[in-house]
């Protein structure tokens, strides 16, 4: 009986699991309708005040949304001032929903890999798995690895669908 050989193994494939970059934590929103008066309006003493008596330490270490979901005119002082008191709570803050939050998570996470490593090598971004890992992050890692990888698949090493392939 011959021996099996696993042809997959002996490829020099690397395998890239996008899940590894996946965003971490819980995200919450804190929308700044609530502290609007009549829903339209900032009246600035209120709200500084408002600012002042919030419970901040309920978003430490959260991912948190900055958003208003009324259609009011907020200065953009506001934001700044709500800001100031998230920064120093938050895992991660910024100006979006809870989608905006998951992507810009998504590619800081991305930021963090070492492209040189795949410096002329056979990639296959994974293409399965168990979190939602959206296109976002499929488009940024090909971004972030065309001017360095020999060839860019996707999917499985077994079955992948070519994306790129260096010009000789």
């Amino acid at each position: 009986m011959d021996e099996i050989i696993n042809k997959v193994a002996q490829s020099g494939l690397e395998t890239i699991d996008l899940e590894q970059f996946y965003p971490k934590g819980e995200t919450v929103i804190f929308d700044m309708k609530d502290y609007l008066f009549m829903g339209m309006i900032l009246k600035e003493k209120d709200f500084r005040t408002a600012m002042q008596s919030h419970d901040w330490e309920q978003y430490r270490g959260k991912n948190v949304g900055l958003v208003c979901t009324a259609d009011a005119v907020v200065p953009l002082w506001a934001y700044m001032l709500v800001m100031t008191n998230l920064e120093p709570v938050a895992a991660y803050a910024a100006f979006g929903d809870a989608e905006f939050i998951y992507k810009t998570l998504y590619l800081k996470n991305l930021s963090t890999l070492d492209v040189a490593a795949f410096e002329d090598k056979r990639i296959v971004i994974k293409g399965c798995g168990d979190q939602r890992v959206g296109e976002v992050a499929y488009a940024e890692i090909t971004r972030l690895l065309r001017p360095v990888a020999k060839s860019i698949m996707y999917g499985e090493p077994c079955s992948s669908v070519p994306v790129y392939k260096k010009k000789a």
